[in-house]
């Protein structure tokens, strides 16, 4: 598991605990509670504070919208405390990870649904293939030179976008082909590129588990992104 990730969720414990809820008394209705100001009368006030604050808004940022702050506040003081904790290192390692990407999940959500729907309209669309791993493909130009390997080297020229059009990558703009291993590719890339015969292009929809994931790359590729790409095979080797 990702060290950061750790520290990340652990720390966040410490701006957590001071945006706990309660009921008003006789409503059954939930309120903030009305903390007083705070005064940061010391290095360790700001340092505490500076923490809670930046690490809070990391966690609004990874889709997080609640937590148990009473339990958050206990955790924090046994850390520091040295007391025991009511979970193994293992647990906790388990439990963040699955936390993690369930809120990331939720809050790409509207992405994911619509990756789902493109795909389920385009594989309607005449002349193109959906594979069982969820690629699909369309020929839009046959070729006639051999088919690569997984392990081989290929020189294509392509341009990669996202289901809405936006442009993140193309080697036509770059006026020169790129060479590279299919096996060091996307899998998407992986698996199609070895259906095309030399000299052909193809059009390429490629699912977000055979992209980048969950995670998606960088600020061009959200997390659970439906990529576009045509590809067109040059050549086979150096």
């Amino acid at each position: 598991m990702n060290r950061k990730i750790i520290l990340i969720a652990v720390f966040s414990l410490l701006s957590l605990s001071a945006m706990s809820q309660v009921n008003k008394k006789g409503s059954g209705k939930k309120s903030e509670i009305k903390i007083p100001p705070v005064m940061l009368k010391s290095q360790l006030d700001s340092v505490s504070y500076a923490f809670g604050f930046n690490i809070s808004q990391d966690l609004k940022a990874r889709g997080f919208k609640s937590l148990n702050y009473d339990l958050v506040a206990k955790a924090m003081a046994d850390g520091f405390r040295g007391a025991d904790s009511l979970l193994t290192k293992e647990e906790c390692q388990k439990i963040i990870v699955s936390a993690l990407a369930n809120a990331n999940k939720e809050k790409y959500a509207p992405v994911l649904a619509e990756g789902e729907n493109f795909l389920e309209e385009n594989k309607k669309k005449s002349g193109v293939t959906t594979l069982p791993s969820g690629l699909q493909y369309e020929v839009i130009q046959a070729g006639t030179g051999d088919k690569p390997k997984a392990s081989d080297q290929v020189t294509v020229h392509y341009k990669g976008t996202l289901i809405n059009g936006k442009q993140f990558d193309s080697s036509y703009d770059r006026k020169e082909p790129a060479t590279f291993s299919l096996g060091g590719v996307i899998p998407g890339w992986t698996e199609g590129v070895q259906l095309m015969p030399v000299g052909s292009k193809y059009h390429f929809v490629i699912p977000y588990q055979l992209a980048y994931g969950e995670r998606g790359a960088g600020q061009d590729i959200p997390p659970y992104s439906v990529l576009v790409f045509d590809i067109e095979l040059i050549k086979i080797g150096k």
